[in-house]
């Protein structure tokens, strides 16, 4: 079931935050709430979580963080839409936060010269959307009338994991390039 959007989207504040899990999660536990880049701020705060983390886990479960965090963003996501009322705000940053921890698996072992790459790549692939990143973000647009729903919601995550793509590909042929 969707929810109807209410007539005016709500910014959202740390009480918003407080009031629902799915707010912590998508709001990227407060990153989203900085009124100055929200999504340079909860890719930032994605790296270093990242950092932290990964002294305690294996490349094995990072797979599953992440195949975990798909899901419960998409839920989180979809939810703190509706109560936003708008389909994809930029206070949710949940997105940027899975797609990074998604590159940083994977480019981790170049070090930290090459996550800063990625992390330069990757905020432009999600800020400027060139090409395939636009036409992602495109596809679950609202159409006028339409509530926000579980398509919305997958939207907020898709688009942000082809500027992953993206940012992988740049990275892997760069490697080989230069190998």
């Amino acid at each position: 079931m969707t929810a109807a959007a209410p007539t005016a989207p709500i910014r959202p504040t740390a009480r918003f935050m407080r009031g629902h899990l799915a707010h912590w999660v998508a709001l990227g536990f407060g990153s989203g709430l900085s009124r100055w880049a929200p999504g340079t701020v909860g890719t930032l705060w994605a790296w270093a979580a990242f950092v932290v983390a990964d002294r305690w886990l294996t490349s094995a479960q990072w797979g599953w963080v992440i195949a975990g965090g798909l899901l419960l963003g998409w839920w989180a996501c979809t939810r703190t839409a509706q109560h936003l009322g708008t389909a994809d705000p930029g206070a949710i940053v949940w997105d940027e936060v899975l797609a990074f921890w998604l590159i940083l698996w994977l480019v981790m072992p170049t070090g930290l010269l090459g996550q800063a790459v990625a992390f330069g790549l990757f905020r432009y692939f999600d800020a400027a959307k060139p090409g395939p990143v636009r036409w992602a973000d495109r596809l679950y647009k609202l159409r006028p009338g339409q509530a926000i729903g579980w398509r919305q919601g997958w939207g907020i995550l898709f688009d942000d994991l082809v500027a992953a793509l993206c940012t992988l590909l740049v990275i892997a042929l760069w490697l080989r390039l230069t190998v």
